[in-house]
């Protein structure tokens, strides 16, 4: 199980940015699928959660109506809108192997994490 992020940078405020996550060597079919981050100083949260059987999915207060998290060809995406600075963070993708895991940081498998900045 091989998870592989891409996408982060350095942003504007109000810009947005499209992170990737590529899964290989296993299907994401009846997975849970998820975006956490995790700033400096700060503990890692949940960004988003989606179920790949039914397409259900979570997304935290902070960035509700902003992101959208979705799942083609294997390829976990995360699309950020309207960035602002909180919005810093490492960002990680992770798999669950219960579709409709909760979306808490105890996720089986991990991604390495892409940095998203968002300043002027």
């Amino acid at each position: 199980v091989q998870l592989q992020a891409s996408g982060g940078g350095l942003v504007q405020p109000g810009g947005s940015l499209r992170l990737s996550c590529v899964a290989s060597q296993f299907s994401l079919y009846n997975y849970g699928i998820g975006w956490f981050r995790q700033a400096p100083g700060k503990e890692r949260e949940a960004v988003s959660c989606m179920s790949s059987t039914d397409g259900s999915a979570y997304y935290a207060d902070s960035v509700k109506g902003r992101f959208t998290i979705s799942n083609v060809k294997n390829t976990i995406y995360l699309q950020m809108n309207s960035l602002t600075p909180d919005d810093t963070a490492v960002y990680y993708c992770a798999t669950d192997l219960d579709p409709f895991a909760r979306c808490v940081g105890e996720y089986d498998y991990w991604g390495q994490g892409t940095q998203v900045t968002v300043s002027s």
